[in-house]
């Protein structure tokens, strides 16, 4: 490496003016709408991949799209349909109210899977499945089709029952609950995703009749709502439901479904866009990302503006202001700011990144600027291929960015969390943004091994490249069948500050022109291209703190190995510490590290995205000799403020800890457990509450308890032994830290007892806690909240 350690500690040479990547800079283009330069992408089936960590994510996803069994899947969909089942449910969410939802991934990924391989298994399985389906809408008589449930106290009944209810102007909608199903009109979303995967990318002509059923059925009741009761409604989340709806208006141009498409618009969230207003702190990030998809679409069809103006903005705030460096974005599944103060274990949900990828899919076909794959392939290499492990074939929810954290996979079949159906589909289509196509020029977008044929000028096109390891790139024209001249433009990244391009081992005539080195020339066959990118190991600062960086060499994020995720990471974070230092060393080839520029000790730089079973560093704090120490002297402080602070209580409860849990006699009702930002904790919602026993004594008591300061949609009671001590109010006010309430407990209560029970009890349609964590302490000893 010539990069020197001043320019790791001080430099950021991928930053511009704004302190932005530049890919942030395509969404400042003009209106493509107007433009005449539209792209459109290869199919799927032109394009074969060669080995590369793609090619094994795609074969080891297979496997496990095989061990699925599709009457499983479907089962709940013959219970609703009034037919026999065929094979027990599955469990986690299929289990849940949401189920369904992962059979209409699977469709998307089996049909995207065969598009990918052409292997036959995949269709075979599309078209048992689509025939099933047939069977149980056949079944209803009425169009309808689905396998989501509702949940009234013990008993779960059929979803179908909302759909009178809501027609009839009885709706009660929540941000993740319609009239007490689990977001119904999102899992339709997934299901008509599904069948019309299955109809483009399997031509199965049923797949499509299925989804324009059930859309009549849906359009039966959505024709009896006024406009108002329609965003009543869209309250709860509904995917990308108004796309589903545009899609069938291409298939067939009925214009019932254009219409329909044009009322699925949440005014709420997207007037403000298409006002260009960032209103998107505290929102649930994947529920907004596939409506920006659909209104995207929208503007294709229709040409109006403002949908095109709100994609624009929301694609280029999102990326700009909310998107962390391995491109995913929001902590918690929601958007916040100041980034720098979420990077936490809970950053990332995958589902966010295969929406945004879809999203700069649509940007990029309007004006192809190269900024955009810039953002994808960041995007795509960073995060989506890092939450897949190849070995096991799992898949991650959330992608932890915080020191020392590591990631929580799925099982094979007790979890089908949303993450796990968009992950099968992310990985059967790692060839489908590689090659562009605008008349007779060839876009080359990403640099994955890979094999093209291109039907229209008789060619099969190879690329062999080490890539993202290193930056050197061949592409062959394998076969021709006659001479021919096109262009084919390759993209130099914006990081890359020099790029060489040769042809048949001679400098190449390039035209430079939107991020694009483009040859046109007469080709013929096995003509060579050699494209060189320069490649070298930089500093990227966090949106908002220039003194927080990420290191990255090429698009590649490197993060420090802190060890097996199996072990505990209890150490201190490391940080990047001196003004100067010597020369970065090793290559990625072989090893890299930090040298003596890291503290407390050298850091192993290794790939992030292939730390699958590793704890990781990936952002680190740029401070002085004197900040590091005053740094850590003041965390020994607090380490033993709380330890004393301990020693002096009655009684600690370590909520979201089995043995403390089990010790306090924790009755868990249907609340969850909670990882935060290292500390574990517990949360009731939906009408369930918890509680547990805590020693007593015979002095004056208070009860404290920690929350996160920034939590929303917060309100409960809570009860010492029967009697309420105190209520909790918290809807995103608070501070960005965890923050402690004290609550003396009136005497009588505790006095001559030597156990107490204490009760979280959530409000209608609200949570409880949060709780981090419980003491009993002596009144002297805290500062009373109330």
């Amino acid at each position: 490496m010539d990069e020197s350690r001043r320019t790791l500690l001080r430099g950021a040479a991928y930053v511009s003016a704004l302190g932005l990547p530049p890919f942030v800079k395509a969404a400042l283009n003009p209106d493509p709408a107007k433009s005449t330069a539209r792209v459109t992408p290869f199919p799927l089936e032109a394009v074969r991949l060669r080995p590369s960590p793609y090619l094994t994510a795609v074969e080891s996803n297979g496997v496990y799209l095989l061990r699925l069994e599709p009457d499983r899947l479907l089962h709940n969909f013959r219970v609703s349909a009034g037919l026999p089942t065929k094979g027990a449910v599955y469990g986690g969410w299929e289990s849940e109210s949401l189920a369904g939802h992962s059979l209409g991934h699977y469709l998307s990924a089996c049909s995207l899977m065969f598009a990918q391989t052409g292997e036959a298994q995949y269709r075979q399985r599309v078209d048992y499945i689509v025939a099933e389906l047939a069977q149980c809408q056949s079944a209803h008589g009425d169009g309808y089709v689905a396998g989501f449930t509702r949940k009234r106290g013990d008993v779960m009944e059929d979803g179908k029952a909302i759909f009178p209810e809501i027609a009839k102007g009885d709706i009660r909608s929540f941000p993740f609950a319609l009239n007490g199903a689990w977001s119904p009109l999102y899992t339709l979303h997934k299901l008509f995703a599904g069948l019309l995967d299955a109809h483009e990318y399997c031509g199965n002509a049923t797949a499509l009749k299925v989804a324009e059923g059930l859309g009549r059925y849906l359009d039966g009741v959505f024709s009896k709502l006024s406009d108002e009761q329609m965003q009543q409604m869209m309250a709860c989340e509904y995917g990308g439901l108004n796309e589903s709806f545009l899609q069938l208006y291409e298939r067939n141009t009925d214009a019932r479904w254009l219409a329909i498409a044009r009322r699925i618009y949440d005014h709420k969230v997207l007037d403000p866009l298409a006002r260009q207003s960032d209103e998107l702190v505290g929102l649930h990030s994947n529920t907004q990302v596939p409506k920006i998809i659909g209104i995207a679409r929208l503007h294709e069809l229709t040409r109006e503006a403002p949908y095109g103006t709100a994609a624009r903005f929301f694609w280029q705030t999102v990326t700009q202001n909310h998107s962390y460096v391995i491109g995913g974005n929001a902590d918690r599944e929601s958007f916040e700011a100041p980034l720098s103060k979420y990077v936490t274990e809970q950053t990332c949900e995958a589902c966010n990144t295969y929406n945004m990828l879809k999203l700069t899919r649509h940007l990029y076909q309007w004006q192809p600027d190269a900024a955009y794959f810039d953002y994808y392939e960041r995007a795509h290499l960073n995060h989506i291929l890092a939450q897949h492990d190849p070995d096991t074939g799992m898949f991650a929810y959330m992608m932890p960015l915080m020191t020392g954290a590591r990631r929580e996979f799925s099982t094979p079949f007790d979890d089908f969390w949303c993450c796990v159906g968009t992950g099968m589909e992310s990985h059967s289509k790692h060839g489908d943004s590689i090659y562009w196509k605008r008349r007779d020029q060839l876009f080359v977008n990403l640099y994955i091994p890979s094999e093209l044929t291109w039907k229209e000028q008789g060619a099969t096109l190879a690329m062999r490249t080490d890539y993202p390891f290193a930056g050197d790139v061949i592409f062959e024209t394998t076969q021709l069948e006659q001479p021919r001249t096109f262009a084919v433009a390759f993209r130099i990244p914006g990081w890359c500050e020099s790029a060489g391009l040769m042809v048949n081992g001679r400098p190449a005539t390039t035209h430079r022109q939107g991020g694009y080195s483009t040859v046109r020339r007469r080709w013929v066959a096995g003509d060579r291209v050699e494209l060189k990118l320069a490649m070298g190991l930089r500093a990227e600062p966090i949106r908002d703190d220039a003194d927080l960086v990420a290191l990255m060499y090429g698009s590649m994020v490197m993060a420090a190995d802190l060890g097996s995720a199996s072990d505990p990471f209890e150490g201190a974070a490391p940080a990047l510490v001196g003004a100067t230092a010597a020369d970065a060393v090793g290559s990625i080839g072989k090893s890299m590290n930090t040298g003596s520029a890291s503290r407390p000790m050298n850091l192993q730089l290794k790939p992030f995205f292939s730390q699958y079973d590793r704890r990781s560093a990936v952002y680190f704090p740029r401070l002085t000799e004197g900040e590091w120490q005053a740094q850590q002297s003041a965390l020994k402080a607090e380490q033993a403020r709380v330890a004393d602070l301990e020693a002096r209580s009655v009684d600690v409860l370590r909520l979201g800890e089995k043995q403390s849990e089990h010790d306090h006699v924790l009755k868990e009702g249907k609340s969850e457990t909670v990882l935060y930002r290292g500390r574990t904790g517990r949360w009731a919602r939906n009408g369930t509450s918890f509680e547990f026993r805590m020693r007593s004594s015979n002095e004056p008591l208070a009860l404290q308890a920690t929350y996160w300061g920034k939590q929303r949609n917060s309100r409960f009671k809570i009860f010492v032994d029967g009697l309420q001590v105190a209520a909790e109010s918290m809807d995103g006010g608070g501070p960005i830290t965890f923050v402690v309430r004290n609550y003396r407990l009136p005497h009588e209560v505790t006095k001559g007892k030597p156990f107490v029970v204490v009760r979280f009890e959530p409000e209608v349609n609200a949570g409880a806690g949060p709780v981090f964590g419980c003491l009993m302490c002596p009144v002297e000893t805290v500062t009373v909240t109330t």
